[in-house]
């Protein structure tokens, strides 16, 4: 076991770029950190870490060795959870990163309803836009939209959404309903992140860019203009589908609605599904079925 020493400490210090960080996750002393990693580096033989006063910079050497000592690593204390999940309930830090808008409005609240069934859990929810790397930034769950490249991953169907295009009965008086894709270039269309529409032509996905007096990057903001009579948007369901069941807005292009999308619990595949993660997965899933059915 002599070949172990020093390899938690080594793997520590390289992830928080600091002895005392290092100390501070282990819950040990610098000098015991420090004394661990040069027995390391005694053992190898091999300089692993540069220590200077500002920084630590991790050699060649030192990071080949990371990259296979950090799966070592990570596997032990999966291990360990994997024991301990057998006797406990859920508990200690639950980390998931959502979409900003699926997350406040349908995320959240369903895992604060999780939160409720079982508080000793603590949680971290990042509500972002940017697709964050699971591994790097140590999430346990993403909650995805749409088409997923990472194959890396694991990924459990949840849900799934659909885009409508829609306009308020107003605009419909004023400028008419729209009835083939190209009519679109004569209707004022609300331009959010992207200036393409997503369509589905005889099976085929089609690609319209569109154009408008108005572009913004929030769903409320051009939903709440649609709802006003300003021009035509393509939003998802959670935007408008109260709007569309009340009739203060029409669906347009009904025959061009693009196909559904997913919405996907995401997690790295080199790690074991604690009970804690694999609870709140078929939490949601129910819950969303249950909203969608």
């Amino acid at each position: 076991m002599d070949s172990w020493l020093g390899i938690s400490e080594f793997v520590a210090v390289v992830q928080k770029e600091s002895f005392t960080q290092a100390a501070q996750q282990l819950n040990t002393s610098v000098a015991q950190i420090s004394r661990k990693v040069a027995e390391l580096e005694k053992r190898l033989a091999t300089k692993l870490l540069i220590r200077t006063t500002r920084k630590i910079t991790v050699t060649d050497a030192g990071f080949t060795y990371f990259k296979h000592c950090q799966q070592l690593v990570d596997g032990l204390q999966q291990a360990d959870l994997a024991i301990s999940d057998l006797n406990q309930l859920p508990q200690g830090r639950l980390k998931i990163t959502a979409p900003i808008t699926y997350g406040e409005q349908v995320i959240a609240p369903l895992v604060n309803d999780f939160m409720l069934l079982y508080p000793a859990l603590e949680l971290q929810l990042v509500l972002s836009n940017q697709t964050l790397d699971l591994v790097e930034h140590n999430f346990d769950l993403a909650i995805r939209i749409g088409h997923l490249e990472n194959s890396s991953m694991i990924a459990k169907k949840l849900s799934q959404r659909q885009l409508y295009v829609c306009a308020s009965p107003a605009y419909i008086d004023k400028f008419g309903q729209p009835d083939s894709l190209p009519e679109l270039a004569q209707h004022n269309c609300l331009v959010g992140s992207s200036p393409v529409w997503s369509f589905n032509e005889r099976g085929k996905e089609k690609n319209i860019r569109i154009k408008g007096s108005i572009n913004c990057n929030s769903g409320f903001a051009l939903a709440d203009a649609a709802l006003k009579g300003v021009g035509l948007v393509q939003l998802p369901d959670y935007y408008v589908q109260q709007a569309l069941n009340k009739g203060q807005l029409i669906e347009c292009l009904s025959h061009y609605r693009e196909s559904q999308q997913g919405i996907w619990a995401v997690y790295p595949n080199n790690r074991y599904l604690s009970i804690k993660v694999s609870l709140l997965i078929a939490f949601l899933a129910q819950k969303l079925l249950i909203t969608n059915g």
